[in-house]
């Protein structure tokens, strides 16, 4: 058995002492939903048992209440690998995306390489990361300066699969309003400018647009104000929508192409628009080859049954992404429910708390640690991972 071999074993039997700890902790987050930038008892759990094993504890970064870098240093100088933690839950779902077992399972992957570190060059740091559903808390830690320092990045994401390799799309949340003119809808229907019928052309323009744009782009959203009352010519309506693509040029593409579709409804209905990018742009995730490579390796040394993401797979979007672009990063998924479980659905909330969540839990947990050894062990790992991961950054660059 080699070094590499022997520190992994080590840190598998640490997970497993932590067992119960680990699984506690996703309960607790579980029976304890918070939403985004909200999550102050899950940060203070993961923070305050960091802290507890020895980590040292920045919290507050990024000027996030919630958000935290827990760091434990090796032996000897050498690279930094970071295991992210997301915790916050859905409105009104709760934890329906298991952002409990991501928390839990990057705390015990912290706490079983703080075991093995005195032995190994470079760092770890378990950085807490908010609002993951719609805040995008990791991409304004990376505006930030938070991964700065970091050489590789890795989570696991619970799912209805063991999967590596999937993508993910660029997404922009979009804000639209339109300020028209009210008026009695019956009497004085030629004295009023009808807002609602600029939100609706809109919508129609946007369907007729879907025709002329490519496979994986994604136009959707929701009409959050129409009106009044029936017999009012409605001043005021608005949507939110979101534009997605598979890579951040086209989808500013696509998004250009909503707005001229909304200022097009403002000039043929006379109304106002106000058309406003709100939150931060979340960027179509870059799996590094390599370390999906080594994070597929060791699913199966667990005995994981493991599927690599096909081109056409389904997804959506995540703040990962943004951190995949500047840093070498993984986002594999760790099934804890049947292969047909839909994320964002009370059947997964149901999933994210059950006895297999555990199991998951405690594969997710090992897996990362496993990986982060990998790296820290055998340096052409990282190398490798570098190096695939500059050659996508201009692979990108010359497409923009």
């Amino acid at each position: 058995m080699n070094n590499t071999d022997t520190f992994k074993q080590r840190v598998i039997a640490e997970v497993d002492t932590l067992r119960d700890q680990l699984i506690q902790i996703a309960d607790e987050i579980h029976a304890n939903p918070e939403i985004g930038f909200e999550e102050y008892k899950a940060a203070a759990l993961l923070s305050h048992t960091l802290e507890k094993g020895g980590f040292a504890v920045e919290r507050g970064v990024a000027d996030l209440e919630t958000a935290f870098v827990a760091s434990y240093p090796g032996g000897s100088s050498g690279p930094t690998v970071a295991i992210l933690a997301e915790y916050d839950a859905l409105p009104g779902l709760g934890h329906a995306c298991g952002h409990n077992i991501i928390a839990a399972s990057a705390l015990g992957a912290g706490l079983a390489l703080k075991t093995v570190m005195p032995e190994l060059g470079g760092a770890i740091q378990v950085i807490g990361t908010p609002a993951e559903e719609g805040g995008g808390g990791k991409a304004i830690m990376v505006d930030a300066g938070v991964f700065d320092g970091v050489d590789a990045a890795m989570m696991v994401h619970p799912a209805g699969r063991n999967l590596v390799g999937r993508l993910s799309l660029t997404v922009y949340h979009i804000g639209i309003e339109f300020f028209g003119q009210a008026a009695h809808a019956s009497s004085w229907p030629d004295k009023g400018i009808n807002a609602l019928d600029a939100i609706i052309l809109t919508f129609t323009g946007i369907n007729a647009l879907r025709q002329h744009l490519r496979d994986d782009a994604r136009i959707h959203g929701i009409i959050t104000h129409g009106g009044d009352a029936p017999n009012i010519i409605p001043d005021y309506t608005a949507a939110k929508l979101y534009v997605r693509a598979a890579d951040t040029p086209y989808a500013r593409e696509v998004l250009e192409k909503v707005r001229a579709c909304a200022e097009g409804a403002a000039l043929a209905t006379g109304a106002r628009l106000e058309f406003t990018e709100y939150g931060p742009r979340y960027d179509a995730r870059w799996p590094n080859p390599k370390l999906v490579e080594l994070a597929r390796l060791n699913m199966e040394l667990l005995g994981l049954p493991v599927v690599v993401a096909s081109a056409d797979e389904r997804m959506g979007s995540s703040d990962i992404g943004n951190v995949s672009q500047v840093v070498p990063t993984i986002h594999p998924y760790i099934a804890i429910g049947p292969e047909d479980l839909v994320g964002h659905t009370p059947a997964f909330r149901e999933a994210a708390g059950s006895p297999r969540a555990h199991e998951g839990l405690i594969s997710a947990a090992k897996t990362l640690a496993m990986t982060t050894v990998d790296l820290l062990v055998d340096p052409s790992n990282l190398a490798e991972a570098t190096r695939t991961f500059e050659e996508k950054k201009q692979q990108e660059s010359a497409q923009d």
